[in-house]
């Protein structure tokens, strides 16, 4: 895909590898900074999808998260 996106968008099609393993784009990698060897964050829901997130912003998801669960009192 080599259209324009507007800036800090992105969207593309990746395929997954003989062991589960994708590639993240250059472009994607670039928008966020991220380098070989960076941790990321997985998040997989049947209904909605897949997230994947810089494991920096596990911290905010988990409070949100843990304040859901206190909602629920």
């Amino acid at each position: 895909m080599d259209e324009k996106f507007p800036e800090g968008k992105y969207m593309t099609t990746v395929k997954i590898g003989e062991k589960g393993q994708i590639v993240i784009p250059k472009e994607v990698r670039d928008l966020f900074g991220l380098k070989a060897g960076d941790n990321l964050l997985l998040m997989a829901d049947k209904g909605q999808g897949i997230a994947i997130q810089p494991f920096a912003y596990a911290e905010t998801f988990w409070n949100a998260v843990s304040g859901l669960k206190g909602d629920k009192k």
